[in-house]
C-alpha cells in the first residue's frame, strides 16, 4: 500500500501547518483541565456559544457544554431533527501521569519530596530521572482556586523522580522490569534548602514558606488539590525530515485535536455534528466526567428540548439513529519490537488513519466490535473523498491489548468504531506519531461529520 505522504509529494504545507497548530495545543494541554479550557477557547474563537445560554436551536448553531472543566461537548446543529441522530466524534483527554497524594509533602534526610500515586497504565521505570512539571489546581476553603503550572516555562524549576545510580544497582538490575521501580517509590524531589533557625523539618518549612508567598497555599490545602506530575517541555519535531511529532499526551489528545479541528470546520451539516471529550478513560471510564457519565446524554436531551417537546423516546431514538467514531490512538509498528505484531493487521506510520474494528484483549474482551455494514459505509466515504486509511488491531493475539470508550456509546445501541492515529511509545513520557497520519485523521473525521448519512 502506498503511503499517505505520496498525496502531498508536491506540497507538504497543509500537513506541516496543521501539525504546528497541534504542537501548540498539546503543549498547552498537559492535563484534562487544560485540554478542556484550550478546547473551549478555540471553540469560542470559532463562534461556539454555551449550550445552556440559548433558549432554542436552529440549523447552523454552534454550541458547547462544559462539565466540571474536565469534560466538554461541542455541537453544530444540522438540518435534520436531533432525534434523527447525530454524527459523533469521541476522544478522551486524560493521559497517564503521577497524581499527588492528599498528604504529599514530607522531608527525609534534608530533602523534601512529593508522594505520588500513578494514574493509568505506566511502566514505572520510564518516569524516573526525567525533568517533570507540576500542573493542576488547589481549591481553598475560602472558595478560591489557585492554578499551578510549574516546570514548563524555561525560567521555571523542574522536579524529578530519582533513579538508582548504575554503580550501586546490582540488586536492582536483577529484578523484573515491573519491579525495578516500585509504585510507592515514585516520589518527586521538591527542595533541599533549610529554613534558618528551624529545628523540625527545616527544608519542608522553607518549601511551605515559598508556597505561601508565591501561591497563597497552606499545607492543608493539598487535601483539596488536584495536582499532576507530567513531563516537562514542549512538543517537538522528530526526525531530520521533521516528519513526526514527539510529545507527552498523544494518547489521546492527538485524536481530540484532530476531532476538534474537524467540528470547527462544520457549517450547516445535514445531521448534527457532535464532538465529546471525556476524562478518566485511562482508569476505566468511571466517574462524573467520564464516558459513563450522563453528561453527554443530558446535552442531547437539552438539544431536543430546545428544538421540540422533549420525551424519553426521542432521546432513545437520537442515540439509536446516531453513528460514532471513537477517536482513539492505535499501536504503531516499531521495527525495534516486530515480534509483538502480526504484520498484515498492524498500523504503520505514514499510511493514514488506523481503523480498528475491535480493540480489547484475550478474545476481544472489553471490546466494541463494529459491524461490517458500518465499516463498508465508512470505507466508501473515505475512498470517495480520497482519505487514506489502514486497518489494524493492537498486537498479536494474546500478546496484550487495550481499551477505549467505544463500548460505552455502543451500549446506547448506536454504531461505533475505533479510528485514530497510530502512536509509538504509548503511555511513555514522550510518545511519537507521524504528522501525515495526524492530518489524515483530521480529514477522516471531517469527512465523516460532513458525508455520513
Amino acid at each position: 500500500m502506498k503511503t499517505a505522504w505520496e498525496k502531498y509529494s508536491k506540497d507538504l504545507k497543509p500537513v506541516m501547518d496543521f501539525c504546528e497548530g497541534y504542537k501548540t495545543f498539546i503543549t498547552n494541554s498537559k492535563t484534562e483541565r487544560e485540554a478542556t479550557l484550550e478546547t473551549i477557547k478555540l471553540a469560542k474563537k470559532a463562534g461556539f456559544k454555551d449550550l445552556y445560554s440559548v433558549k432554542s436551536i436552529k440549523t447552523g448553531d454552534r454550541l458547547y457544554a462544559n462539565n466540571r472543566d474536565k469534560n466538554v461537548a461541542l455541537f453544530v446543529i444540522g438540518k435534520d431533527r436531533i432525534e434523527d441522530g447525530l454524527n459523533i466524534l469521541g476522544a478522551h483527554i486524560d493521559s497517564p501521569r503521577l497524581d499527588l497524594k492528599q498528604h504529599p509533602l514530607y522531608e527525609d534526610n534534608g530533602l523534601v519530596l512529593l508522594d505520588t500515586h500513578y494514574y493509568g497504565g505506566i511502566k514505572n521505570y520510564q518516569w524516573v530521572a526525567q525533568p517533570m512539571a507540576l500542573h493542576g489546581v488547589v481549591c481553598k476553603k475560602d472558595g478560591t482556586t489557585v492554578n499551578i503550572k510549574i516546570g514548563d516555562d524555561e525560567k521555571d524549576p523542574v522536579i524529578e523522580i530519582s533513579d538508582l545510580l548504575i554503580h550501586l544497582s546490582r540488586d536492582q538490575m536483577q529484578k523484573k522490569a515491573v519491579d525495578v521501580i516500585e509504585g510507592e517509590d515514585l516520589n518527586a524531589l521538591f527542595g533541599s534548602i533549610p529554613k534558618a533557625k528551624t529545628k523540625e523539618n527545616p527544608v519542608k518549612a522553607n518549601i511551605l514558606d515559598i508556597l505561601k508567598k508565591e501561591y497563597g497555599i497552606e499545607e492543608d490545602d493539598f487535601i483539596s488539590a488536584e495536582l499532576e506530575i507530567v513531563p516537562a517541555g514542549k512538543a517537538r519535531d522528530l526526525g531530520l525530515d521533521r516528519s513526526m511529532v514527539m510529545a507527552y499526551g498523544h494518547d489521546d489528545r492527538i485524536c481530540a485535536y484532530a476531532s476538534l479541528m474537524a467540528i470547527l470546520d462544520m457549517k450547516n451539516p445535514t445531521k448534527t455534528s457532535a464532538c465529546v471529550f471525556v476524562d478518566k478513560e485511562e482508569i476505566g471510564s468511571v466517574g462524573s466526567t467520564s464516558a459513563h457519565s450522563t453528561f453527554f446524554e443530558n446535552c442531547i436531551a437539552e438539544l431536543i428540548s430546545k428544538q421540540t417537546t422533549f420525551n424519553d423516546h426521542k432521546l432513545r431514538r437520537a442515540y439509536e439513529n446516531s453513528h460514532m467514531i471513537s477517536s482513539d490512538v492505535s499501536a504503531a509498528f516499531d521495527p525495534n519490537y516486530p515480534q509483538v505484531n502480526e504484520p498484515k493487521n498492524t498500523a504503520y506510520f505514514g499510511k493514514g488513519i488506523s481503523i480498528n474494528k475491535f480493540v480489547g484483549s484475550r478474545g476481544k474482551s472489553g471490546s466494541n466490535d463494529a459491524s461490517p455494514e458500518y465499516i463498508a459505509k465508512l470505507r466508501k466515504i473515505f475512498d470517495d473523498n480520497n482519505v487514506m486509511f489502514q486497518t489494524a488491531e493492537i498486537g498479536r493475539v494474546n500478546q496484550g491489548g487495550g481499551g477505549t470508550i467505544s463500548y460505552v456509546l455502543a451500549n446506547k445501541n448506536m454504531d461505533v468504531i475505533d479510528a485514530g492515529v497510530a502512536v509509538q511509545n504509548m503511555h511513555a513520557c514522550y510518545e511519537t506519531a507521524s504528522k501525515v497520519d495526524i492530518y489524515e485523521s483530521y480529514l477522516a473525521y471531517r469527512t465523516f461529520l460532513k458525508e455520513y448519512k
